[in-house]
């Protein structure tokens, strides 16, 4: 029993022994607990001043770094607005230094700029024209080829040419001394009769009436050839001859211009007007009798009135009539366009013939197609080869004329007319004159040769630009 109570006593003593032991063991464990706490906030505070201090210090040098960049981008703006300044004195000094150079004020050049945008605008515009007026070409022509070639097969008239002196031949040149007369009384009792000029010279049995108005030179040939038949040549006779050579002159010019209307088929004609077209009989221009092509042209216009389905009477009166002035010229001041009108009008001729007068050289606008008709017949029939011939001295002089019309242009290097003047050819420099130009120059030399030349036909006009590129091999 005791042995027992030892034995509780000693269990007892050793659980309160651990007791004690877990109760000083959980307050030592308590104390470290709070110790590690304490350590751990202390830690926590210490590293939460240090992250406190450390982003015052990042702030603080960002705050300085941003107030750099500022005074910095102050000082830029100032730079920048001093350069803008100095710009504007450069601008203005530059403005003031090509005024100074180039001669033009601001105003000079924005007007020199607004040029260059018209000649842009122009040179499209060209281009533009150019392809409408091809494609309007390329309908056209063969209808057109067609007409005129049908037309030129139908008609074939006969050409005569003559010059301003008419040669008489004389028996022997015996006759020459009688022609002239005691002191010269009888050629000049005929020259002043006639108005002409009779030119004797050392030729063969040949004495040579000359006048340039074909019509009193016809007179003066026919009043000697028939003096000299007769054998008596004095004044008295001379007057006698004249008068009656004029007289058979005068109805041989009513003749023709009857037969001229006849052989047109053109009726109800003014009796002065078929007069007058009787006088183109003895006239020509450039070797080609008046009469002759006017009946050809209306020959011509009447067949392509015909084709395009318009009054013929009227194509072929125009026709007939459109170079009668030429018979007036020599009497009276103005062209021949100009007294063809005149006449016309006077003769109370129809409207549309009237126009077709004026308009056959491009003095007034074309009011019809009958003018239009026109114009190409007198075109045709006085372009094709051998119609018309002219004095060489003419044909040098019409020549050069073209030649120095064509170098008036800027950029023109060279000219040449060829084909008889029928042509020219105007070579440019390519660097001065580019493509569009000179399809440009073309119109402008057309136009320029229609106001100041006065020529056969027509001309054609051909502009060609080059660039070459040379080297050479050493």
């Amino acid at each position: 029993m005791e042995a027992w109570s030892s034995l509780v006593a000693a269990v007892l003593s050793g659980v309160l022994l651990a007791a004690v032991i877990f109760y000083l063991w959980g307050k030592r464990v308590e104390r470290r607990a709070a110790d590690t706490s304490q350590r751990l906030i202390l830690a926590a505070k210490e590293e939460l001043m240090s992250v406190r201090e450390n982003l015052h210090k990042s702030l603080d040098e960002k705050l300085a770094g941003v107030d750099q960049r500022e005074r910095e981008l102050r000082k830029t703006e100032q730079q920048l607005q001093e350069r803008a300044r100095g710009l504007d004195k450069r601008a203005q000094e530059i403005g003031t230094r090509l005024e100074q150079v180039a001669g033009l004020t601001a105003q000079e050049a924005k007007q020199e700029i607004v040029s260059r945008l018209e000649n842009e605008g122009r040179d499209e515009a060209a281009a533009l024209v150019r392809n409408i007026t091809e494609q309007a070409r390329k309908n056209a022509d063969r209808e057109a080829k067609k007409i005129i070639a049908l037309a030129i097969q139908r008609i074939a008239a006969e050409q005569t040419a003559e010059s301003s002196v008419s040669a008489v031949l004389l028996p022997s040149d015996e006759m020459k001394g009688r022609i002239i007369g005691r002191e010269g009384r009888n050629i000049r009792a005929f020259e002043a009769a006639t108005g002409v000029d009779v030119i004797i010279d050392d030729t063969p049995d040949t004495v040579v009436v000359s006048c340039f108005e074909p019509v009193r030179r016809e007179i003066g040939r026919l009043a000697l050839e028939r003096l000299i038949a007769d054998g008596r040549i004095h004044p008295g006779r001379i007057e006698e001859i004249v008068k009656k050579a004029k007289a058979d002159v005068d109805a041989s010019i009513v003749e023709a211009g009857e037969q001229a209307v006849y052989d047109t088929g053109i009726r109800g004609m003014h009796a002065e007007l078929v007069k007058l077209v009787g006088r183109m009989k003895y006239r020509t221009s450039y070797g080609q009798n008046i009469l002759e092509h006017s009946k050809e042209v209306a020959y011509l216009a009447g067949m392509m009135a015909a084709e395009l389905k318009l009054d013929v009477n009227l194509a072929k009166r125009g026709a007939l009539l459109h170079d009668v002035g030429k018979v007036l010229t020599h009497e009276h001041d103005g062209t021949h366009v100009q007294l063809g009108v005149e006449m016309a009008t006077k003769y109370g001729e129809n409207a549309t013939v009237i126009n077709c007068i004026a308009a056959h050289h491009d003095d007034v606008p074309h009011e019809s197609p009958v003018s239009v008709i026109v114009q190409a017949a007198d075109a045709i029939s006085g372009s094709r080869p051998g119609a018309r011939r002219e004095a060489y001295e003419t044909y040098v002089k019409r020549l050069g004329d073209l030649e120095k019309l064509a170098s008036e242009f800027k950029g023109v290097e060279k000219v040449f007319a060829i084909q008889a003047g029928r042509e020219v050819r105007v070579v440019v420099t390519p660097d001065h004159v580019d493509d569009a130009a000179a399809a440009r120059m073309t119109d402008e030399i057309a136009r320029k040769i229609e106001r100041e030349l006065q020529y056969p036909g027509q001309i054609k006009v051909v502009v060609i630009r080059e660039t070459r590129a040379v080297g050479v091999a050493r």
